[in-house]
């Protein structure tokens, strides 16, 4: 065989190693779809969570992964958080953050909506109406995409970031010693770009029914339901 043969079938054989090597790669990847579909359709049939059920440590959380969940409380609105500098179609406006209140000492942060800023004066805020009554939420829980949680990080002051790196969060330490310590040692190690640590990061809860109460003295409250149905929210009237 000359060597020219020589180089074209090494040239072949590899070409066709790397054509199968991907084809087990992508074999692998649709395994791992498969798998989580299967459990997220497990984890979806089981019994939903209230909130005294709701995870307490990271640990938990992971388990609660696409559990369906069931809230039930009252917007906290003199605690609504405007969120500036936040554009629609344009114009300058706020995304409108409101606690809803689901036991005396845990809220749930609902994004409301967007508003336009007053254009006459900058600093005054557009009121939102808030219901008084019992809002109730079902949905599920997924965790949050790693680029939305990289971008939030990225966001955050550096010594921040190095805090979430030094405080092994939630666990018994000898003295703030330990804190000190491990910040000083992750510092020295990531400078002014520490990574996001890959225990950091987010749940959220994905609704597809919200319901609201409003209260009247004849006890024939308004009791109305809005539900996702193909994308669409279906508003439904329901007897108190």
């Amino acid at each position: 065989m000359s060597l020219r043969s020589f180089i074209v079938l090494l040239a072949a054989v590899a070409g066709a190693l790397a054509t199968a090597r991907l084809g087990f790669w992508q074999l692998d990847r649709a395994a791992q779809k498969t798998a989580l579909h299967e459990a997220l359709l497990v984890r979806s049939a089981l019994p939903a969570l209230d909130a005294a059920q709701l995870a307490r440590t990271p640990e938990a959380a992971v388990e609660q992964q696409h559990r369906r969940v069931v809230l039930e409380g009252r917007w906290s609105a003199a605690h609504s958080v405007y969120l500036d500098n936040r554009q629609m179609n344009g114009r300058p406006g706020f995304f409108v953050v409101t606690p809803l209140q689901i036991a005396p000492d845990d809220v749930v942060l609902v994004q409301r909506g967007w508003v336009p800023r007053d254009s006459r004066v900058r600093e005054r805020l557009v009121a939102v109406d808030t219901p008084v009554g019992v809002v109730r939420i079902e949905g599920r829980v997924e965790m949050v995409e790693p680029e939305l949680s990289d971008a939030y990080y990225a966001s955050r002051p550096l010594d921040s970031r190095i805090g979430a790196w030094a405080s092994p969060q939630s666990q018994v330490i000898a003295s703030r010693t330990v804190l000190v310590t491990q910040a000083a040692k992750f510092g020295l190690k990531y400078a002014m770009h520490p990574p996001r640590p890959p225990h950091w990061g987010g749940y959220r809860l994905l609704p597809d029914a919200w319901e609201f109460w409003q209260g009247r003295k004849s006890r024939l409250h308004d009791r109305l339901r809005y539900r996702l149905q193909a994308e669409s929210w279906v508003r439904e009237r329901l007897a108190p």
